[in-house]
């Protein structure tokens, strides 16, 4: 590793030994950095230092920042943290916002300063603030005044986090004062390429949240990689997106791809499908990400509204049904772009240009990435067979301060927990998160194929499908279902889900309980929670209805 420029060096000394980490890939020469690296630079500051400073970078509904807007904020805020809050480089610091301007600049000076970002999602509560204060050991807090009831209740439970700074209230002690006062002159900090700048958490889909750690160069090297080589995406394009800033689907999807060519986005704090279709027309969007399930809600709204300036959409978060890839391209010409991405490893590794696209499939390695099928001894698989999911590139798993790191890291390949299979063509198909495949009298089912089966029923909005324990077979294929609006539960709608799922896929893998819910256990990242759906099915339900 480089000489660090941290000061404070907890984030350094809290990575897993080096022999626990994965193998990076840095062969192509778009992916080799220099050992120093500020990468706030390479996103803010290098548009201004080439005549494009006037360009725009942030539009939201309160304002419009310029590149040139931006950098002097941001410089303002560097200069609030270092002399005013007394940051050092290596501190840690919190984020608390949706996605707007402030929590942008924000991000932006903190990496800038050379300090480490730790952002959290807006509806998180207190215990779940308190825990990557403690993880992290963050002493300060940048908030947004909306959310400070529970950053407050937050604050009484970590006795090592100091001053917590306020915004968007007007406050003559809050933010917005302090920049007022700063200067709008500031130096980045000469960060090595492999200082921490980033501690992203998962979004705890298998329990307890995971510090992921990330270096100046992997928020290069995602951009690089994935947007250069298969988003494409051009200075003119308006990024937009659903996922929270503290997601790192979010922050790369619509802050860090726009801002790696110079070009802008746009940011809402509500961006629910219901939010989204009017905004991409209003401010005449042409990249949009989100995840399958909004792509899916906003079919039936589309001819009320105009997204004829939409040429890109991505998708990620879950597995994209193959029905709903079908349907919006029948509905809006485009093609979805789907894309597994993990916290570990930054961002997206495996997808697939338009041209390249087979629907059903998750694609191929982004170029700079590679990725195999292993069995459980790690041993490679041929082609065809279903394995757990294996990948190198330029990213890769760093926990801090977690032995979970030996079963996420093994012999230099990254193991992501997830079930898939390779075609002869190099293509990989998704099967199920490796602890969500169902074992029913000997078959291995595994979940999201019958949900997608399911979903493809015109009465069905939404469901999640587990196993659920059964004296008989050890296992039976459970679905939670969320109804359309106007639908009603009954028997005869069971039956008729059921046989559907029995005419879509191999008869076998049909839902033997089915159970109406009003809606489904889910992160603050929107991503369906399998494993509380795994518990509240261990526990017999009197609203199961049953058939042989």
């Amino acid at each position: 590793m480089a000489h660090t420029a941290h000061v404070d060096t907890f984030a350094r000394d809290n990575l897993p030994p080096q022999d626990q980490w994965p193998e990076f890939l840095f062969a192509r020469p778009e992916l080799q950095y220099p050992e120093r690296l500020n990468c706030a630079t390479a996103f803010l500051d290098r548009w201004v230092d080439e005549g494009r400073g006037e360009a725009p970078c942030l539009i939201s509904p309160t304002e419009t920042l310029t590149y040139r807007a931006l950098q002097d904020r941001v410089n303002r805020i560097c200069n609030v943290l270092v002399d005013d809050l007394g940051l050092v480089p290596g501190n840690r610091v919190l984020l608390r916002s949706g996605n707007n301007p402030m929590m942008v600049a924000l991000y932006l000076a903190v990496l800038k300063a050379g300090g480490v970002v730790v952002a959290t999602m807006p509806l998180l509560r207190a215990k779940e603030i308190a825990y990557p204060i403690a993880k992290a050991k963050i002493s300060i807090a940048f908030c947004d005044h909306r959310l400070i009831d529970e950053m407050e209740r937050a604050k009484a439970l970590s006795p090592g986090l100091g001053q917590v700074v306020t915004f968007g209230s007007g406050a003559p002690d809050g933010l917005e004062a302090r920049i007022a006062a700063a200067s709008p002159i500031f130096e980045a900090v000469d960060t090595a390429a492999d200082d921490v700048c980033l501690i992203g958490f998962t979004s705890g889909t298998t329990g307890e949240p995971k510090g992921t750690m990330h270096f100046h160069r992997d928020m290069l090297a995602i951009c690089d990689a994935y947007a250069g080589n298969v988003l494409k995406a051009e200075p003119s394009d308006r990024f937009i997106g659903s996922p929270p800033l503290a997601f790192t689907f979010g922050l790369g999807g619509i802050v860090l791809f726009p801002m790696r060519i110079g070009a802008s986005t746009i940011l809402l704090e509500r961006a629910g499908p219901d939010d989204l279709l009017p905004a991409i027309g209003q401010y005449g969007a042409t990249i949009c990400f989100t995840a399958p399930t909004a792509y899916r809600a906003m079919l039936p709204k589309l001819a009320e509204h105009d997204i004829s300036t939409l040429r890109k959409c991505v998708s990620a978060g879950e597995a994209l049904p193959k029905d709903t890839f079908e349907a919006w391209k029948s509905a809006t010409g485009l093609k979805l772009m789907d894309g597994i991405g993990a916290t570990e490893m930054l961002h997206i590794f495996i997808a697939a240009a338009e041209d390249d696209i087979r629907p059903g499939a998750t694609g191929k390695p982004v170029p700079g990435y590679e990725a195999k099928i292993i069995d459980e001894n790690g041993q490679d698989v041929p082609p065809g067979t279903v394995g757990r999911l294996a990948m190198r590139g330029p990213t890769g798993c760093r926990y801090l301060a977690d032995d979970r790191q030996r079963k996420y890291v093994q012999n230099g390949w990254n193991v992501s927990g997830d079930s898939y299979l390779m075609d002869e063509d190099g293509y990989f198909w998704y099967q199920a998160r490796s602890d969500d495949m169902i074992v029913s009298s000997g078959y291995n089912i595994a979940g999201p194929e019958v949900e997608a089966a399911l979903l493809s029923h015109p009465a069905v909005a939404e469901c999640g499908v587990v196993g659920a324990p059964d004296d008989g077979r050890g296992m039976v294929v459970k679905a939670y279902v969320v109804l359309r609006p106007g639908t009603q539960a009954c028997a005869e709608l069971t039956r008729a889900l059921q046989d559907h799922v029995k005419a879509e896929i191999a008869p076998y893998k049909y839902p033997r309980a089915i159970e109406f819910v009003d809606a489904l256990p889910r992160t603050q990242t929107g991503k369906l929670q399998r494993f509380e759906l795994r518990r509240i099915a261990a526990e017999p339900s009197p609203e199961d209805a049953l058939a042989g």
